[in-house]
């Protein structure tokens, strides 16, 4: 087993003993997050649903985003991963949804580095954002980067 696949394992044991399920909103990973959950055999009685929201369209479509908080603050920032993570409760039977919307890259600028990505996770009211700055690692690691880190978010949460 990898890393990941440990650190799924125990996001899906912890949500199972709580009772819990999981909903995520992936843009810049294109339902990495889900692929690793789902990997693991018996997932399906902690994971509920996953949205691929690469465009800003589905964005707002898919979650309800509202695109005026796109166009005020990119779909790389804050605000918005809290509005994907919140609508992807809502749109789902989930008790906890994690979003994650980033620069993998290439095609970063000045304002929007590559290796930024914006962290959501909503449970109830309570919603949590995180911004990291991973770097220019490349595609492929800022991609396993950000799976990493969501999965050790939701571990913390369920913790």
């Amino acid at each position: 087993m990898s890393a990941v696949d440990d650190i799924a394992t125990e996001v899906l044991t912890l949500a199972r003993e709580k009772g819990l399920r999981v909903a995520a909103v992936e843009s810049c990973t294109g339902g990495l997050l889900m692929g690793a959950l789902t990997a693991i055999a018996g997932s399906s009685d902690v994971v509920e649903r996953g949205f691929v929201t690469y465009s800003n369209e589905a964005k707002t479509e898919m979650v309800g985003v509202p695109a005026p908080l796109i166009d005020e603050h990119g779909a790389v920032s804050g605000p918005v991963a809290r509005a994907m993570a919140e609508g992807g409760l809502r749109a789902s039977h989930a008790d906890l949804c994690l979003s994650i919307t980033g620069v993998a890259g290439p095609g970063a600028s000045a304002a929007k580095p590559e290796g930024r990505v914006c962290f959501g996770l909503a449970q109830g009211d309570e919603v949590e954002t995180v911004t990291m700055d991973f770097g220019p690692l490349g595609r492929t690691h800022v991609r396993a980067a950000s799976v990493s880190y969501a999965l050790d978010m939701l571990r913390r949460r369920l913790t």
